[in-house]
């Protein structure tokens, strides 16, 4: 069972080769953090993280999908939201069918 994070910070959930990399299912993190930065972290944190799991996963912010990686020419991009204390981040590699 996921503990709540304590005053001041939010959760980051790894899912399968996410979770494989860190040897981690969750951690949390401090807030409030950039969208935009979390890759940065995250790469700082686990020296490849970025493209070996990253490059491929999906990442929602309270169950929403969101596109950290910066497109210039949108504006209407996501990645300089702002993950507040108690938000809840996922980290989501791509899951196949069949």
């Amino acid at each position: 069972m996921l503990s709540n994070p304590t005053a001041g910070f939010f959760t980051l959930l790894y899912f399968a080769s996410a979770s494989t990399f860190t040897r981690k299912t969750s951690e949390h993190i401090p807030a409030p953090l950039g969208a935009s930065k979390l890759f940065e972290i995250l790469e700082e944190r686990y020296p490849g993280f970025h493209k070996k799991v990253l490059s491929s996963c999906a990442v929602t912010i309270n169950l929403e999908y969101v596109d950290i990686e910066r497109d210039p020419e949108d504006d209407t991009s996501k990645a300089d939201q702002i993950i507040q204390e108690g938000d809840e981040v996922a980290i989501i590699p791509p899951v196949s069918s069949g």
